[in-house]
């Protein structure tokens, strides 16, 4: 199984980071213990994610998040709107 999934920031909840990995778990744990130079020094929790069977599919849909504007903002406004009361 490869997941996308997209991580915020513990301390500043407006940073977010998207990824993925064939072992989401310890993904995390690696972005948590600074392994990851683009998350270093920050603390990471799991906010959505994705399985996928295929890493193909998977490394393209991470993509789609990254760069493509409107599937990003889509996304995010769903993610953000669970943290609003």
């Amino acid at each position: 199984m490869y997941y996308v999934y997209i991580l915020q920031n513990v301390q500043d909840e407006s940073d977010f980071y998207t990824g993925y990995s064939g072992n989401l778990k310890n993904r995390v744990q690696h972005h948590n213990e600074g392994k990851n130079t683009s998350t270093k020094g920050k603390k990471w929790r799991v906010v959505y994610y994705e399985a996928y069977i295929n890493e193909a599919v998977a490394r393209d849909r991470e993509r789609k998040l990254k760069y493509d504007g409107r599937v990003k903002r889509f996304l995010f406004d769903r993610i953000k709107s669970q943290f609003r009361k």
